[in-house]
C-alpha cells in the first residue's frame, strides 16, 4: 500500500455519514479539511475527542477548516452513539462521521496498522489544504487521546506560512513572532518586511507575524 505523503492529492471517495452519503473531494470543496480517524463506535476516548472536537468546530470555520470523523463501524450505531456523546460531553455533534464498515476509506488512508490491531484504526489526523493536498498528518496510537488545541495550532501555522514567507518556532501560538524562511535573501525580506526584524543568527531571523 502506497503511504500518504506531504504534498500528496488526498485520495477521493464516497461514503455513508451521519449527514448523508458524500463524495469527499466535492465535500470539502474550497475549504480546509480535517479527517481523523476513530478504532470505533461506543469506545471512551473518542467519545471524549468527538465531543471537544464539537465544542471547537467555531474555532476552526472561523479558519475556514471543515471537520470530519471517520468510525470502522456501521451508519445504524452512529445514532446512539451520538446519544452518547452528548450524554458524556455535552457537546452535540455538529459535522460529519464516516461509517467505514468495509474499511474501504482506512485502506485508502492507511489507517490500520496490523501489529498495532489488525481490526481497528489507529488514531491518525489528516490537514488538508484547498487544493486536495496533505498539509499534515499525525498518528497516535487507540490508547491516546489527540490534543484539539494543538491542531488548531497547527492550522493557524499551516495558513499563515502558505500565505507569507515564514515559519512558525517551537511552541508557537497565533500572534506571536514567527521566523524569516532562510530561502528569503535580507534584500528580498527588506520589502517584505519594511520594519525590520532581529537577527539572532544569520539563518534566524525573527520578525513580527504578519498581520498580527
Amino acid at each position: 500500500m502506497a503511504t500518504l505523503r506531504l504534498g500528496d492529492v488526498v485520495p477521493d471517495f464516497e461514503a455513508q455519514t451521519t449527514e448523508g452519503p458524500i463524495k469527499f473531494h466535492e465535500w470539502l470543496g474550497d475549504s480546509w479539511g480535517i479527517l481523523f480517524s476513530h478504532p470505533k463506535n461506543f469506545t471512551p476516548v473518542c467519545t471524549t475527542e468527538l465531543g471537544q472536537a464539537s465544542h471547537l468546530k467555531g474555532e476552526f470555520e472561523k479558519r475556514g477548516v471543515k471537520l470530519i470523523g471517520l468510525s470502522v463501524d456501521t451508519i445504524e450505531n452512529h445514532p446512539a452513539w451520538v446519544g452518547d456523546i452528548k450524554d458524556a460531553t455535552g457537546a452535540t455533534l455538529n459535522f460529519p462521521l464516516i461509517a467505514d464498515a468495509d474499511k474501504k476509506v482506512s485502506d485508502l488512508y492507511d489507517l490500520i496498522h496490523p501489529n498495532a490491531s489488525d481490526t481497528a484504526t489507529v488514531r491518525s489526523v489528516f490537514v488538508i489544504g484547498p487544493d486536495k493536498k496533505l498539509k499534515l498528518s499525525l498518528t497516535y496510537p487507540a490508547s491516546t487521546g489527540r490534543n484539539f488545541t494543538e491542531i488548531l495550532r497547527v492550522v493557524d501555522s499551516l495558513q499563515l506560512t502558505a500565505k507569507h514567507s515564514v515559519a512558525t518556532p517551537v511552541d508557537w501560538k497565533h500572534g506571536e513572532d514567527v521566523i524569516i524562511v532562510p530561502s528569503l535573501t535580507d534584500d528580498a525580506a527588506k520589502a517584505k518586511f519594511p520594519d525590520g526584524w532581529k537577527t539572532v543568527k544569520p539563518y534566524l531571523r525573527v520578525v513580527r507575524q504578519p498581520g498580527a
